[in-house]
């Protein structure tokens, strides 16, 4: 089964690459990006399988060997080194074939809000904003605000965060949930430790041929935006708020001058938005597919607790803590993520099985 599949990769592969040399495919950019993509994403996986093919045949002809005394020593060694990489390849191979998410190369829109816990959760909320622009800096990956709503106290009530880069979505998607801290605000007198909590939606950035939104099902209002970053008043009605109507979501964008540019952005957001309703929709609907998903369960759950006495974080989907609670806050994720990422893939490799 597992080699009927790699077959199928090989074949897939060969179409690919005959598609991608026609002149009409050339001409069409939007078929030619979408059949280049997917040759990109078979092409790791096929040079595996061709060293796997060769070491299979270096296998059979050490074993041959073997049976010719002057070179038995040599093939014995040559059989256990390829029977090792055989081994290596096979367990790749397998992880390679675990279906991909078709958003995973996508940029994506962060939100994060404060949940409860009063000032301390805007203030903690306002620590995750710095965390993943720490991330996407560390990656150089290219962000912006789309829309925020900051406190007196250097945190936010709500923030929302452009994030682009190549595998965005893929590296920030198990990020979805509520965060809790646990440590004594600036805000206490009394020493005592005290637990909030903020809430993070990651949604993949939709592209036009996601889904269609139609003009007529808009409605559009403009409104004074307080200026960028909330500093200065603008006197223009710059700031752009639209309703859709079919499904009452509501997005607004006040970040730029530019009327423009805010009614550009907030599309570009309830695209998104519209996407991930439709998508979750789905996934309500697969309730068993959603109890062995990483990342894609309940959005109200607890996913991880970051406790400042002990300088723990603790993700709660898979068990998983580190002690450096301060890095962690400085962007440095990747630990976490890749276990999340392991996990993810354990989940799915059992469900192939």
């Amino acid at each position: 089964m597992f080699e009927d599949k790699l077959k199928n990769v090989e074949k897939r592969y060969r179409e690919l690459e005959s598609e991608l040399s026609k002149p009409e495919v050339i001409k069409d950019n939007e078929k030619y990006r979408s059949l280049s993509r997917e040759f990109g994403d078979l092409k790791g996986i096929m040079e595996k399988y061709e060293e796997l093919k060769s070491v299979k045949k270096s296998l059979s002809e050490a074993r041959e060997m073997m049976a010719d005394r002057e070179m038995r020593d040599l093939a014995e060694k040559e059989a256990e080194k390829c029977e090792k990489r055989q081994a290596e390849l096979l367990s790749e191979l397998e992880l390679e074939l675990v279906p991909k998410d078709p958003h995973d190369e996508k940029n994506i829109f962060l939100e994060v809000r404060a949940g409860t816990g009063g000032d301390e959760a805007a203030i903690f909320a306002g620590n995750l904003v710095r965390m993943y622009l720490r991330f996407a800096e560390r990656k150089g990956w290219k962000t912006e605000m789309m829309d925020e709503n900051p406190t007196g106290l250097g945190g936010f009530k709500e923030a929302i965060i452009g994030i682009y880069g190549k595998g965005a979505y893929s590296r920030l998607k198990f990020e979805s949930g509520t965060h809790r801290v646990q440590r004594v605000p600036a805000t206490e007198s009394g020493g005592r430790i005290h637990t909030s909590a903020a809430t993070v939606a990651v949604m993949p950035e939709a592209e036009d041929v996601d889904l269609k939104i139609e003009d007529k099902d808009l409605r559009i209002d403009t409104f004074r935006s307080s200026g960028p970053g909330g500093q200065s008043v603008n006197k223009t009605s710059s700031a752009i708020r639209i309703t859709h109507i079919p499904s009452g979501l509501v997005v607004a964008c006040q970040e730029e001058r530019s009327q423009h540019k805010n009614k550009a952005k907030a599309m570009k957001l309830l695209r998104s938005r519209l996407l991930d309703q439709m998508e979750e929709e789905q996934r309500s609907k697969r309730a068993e597919q959603r109890k062995v998903q990483v990342g894609t369960g309940d959005r109200s759950e607890k996913i991880r607790t970051y406790n400042f006495p002990q300088s723990r974080v603790t993700d709660h989907r898979i068990g998983f803590s580190v002690h450096n609670l301060q890095e962690i806050l400085d962007g440095n994720l990747d630990e976490i993520i890749e276990a999340l990422t392991a996990a993810d893939r354990v989940k799915k490799l059992e469900k192939m099985k």
